[in-house]
């Protein structure tokens, strides 16, 4: 590598909840720069979030999170001609930004609604173990498992 690795930057909370994860959400949400647009879709999701199951929306977006990140992950490796898919274990951060990024894919997947509805719908189904981030976290486990064999191959 050349030159300095960059400083990680210590992300502050959201103005609402005060709370560094949800911030990084929204920051994820947020295309163009405006935030402003993806807080309102972050907080919108969250309030019809504690509309309908009447719990607190930061436990079930931690709780999606959790079931929605993965352990493993797989990586092409180019060994004596040939690339094999090895599987690794995903670092922290990492896990939090693959899980975020599915969550948001899933959710823009979804048809007819607006986002904050389509979010809502995919961190509540995601919560209770299914939904399309929940089928891409099997997915990606279910090739590492299957690519178990090279994994002498890491490093």
């Amino acid at each position: 590598m050349r030159g300095k690795q960059a400083p990680k930057r210590d992300i502050q909370g959201d103005p609402r909840y005060n709370n560094a994860d949800i911030a990084k959400f929204i920051n994820y949400i947020m295309e163009q720069g405006k935030k402003s647009i993806a807080q309102k879709v972050v907080y919108g999701c969250f309030d019809l979030i504690k509309e309908k199951i009447k719990q607190d929306p930061r436990h079930v977006f931690n709780k999606a999170l959790k079931q929605v990140s993965p352990l493993l992950e797989i990586r092409g490796k180019r060994v004596g001609g040939a690339n094999y898919q090895i599987p690794y274990q995903v670092r922290g951060p990492r896990r939090f930004n693959l899980g975020c990024r599915w969550l948001i894919e899933a959710a823009k997947s979804r048809k007819g609604k607006p986002m904050a509805e389509k979010l809502a719908a995919e961190i509540m189904d995601a919560a209770n173990g299914e939904g399309a981030a929940i089928k891409k976290k099997a997915d990606v486990h279910r090739m590492a498992e299957a690519n178990k064999a090279f994994a002498h191959f890491a490093r």
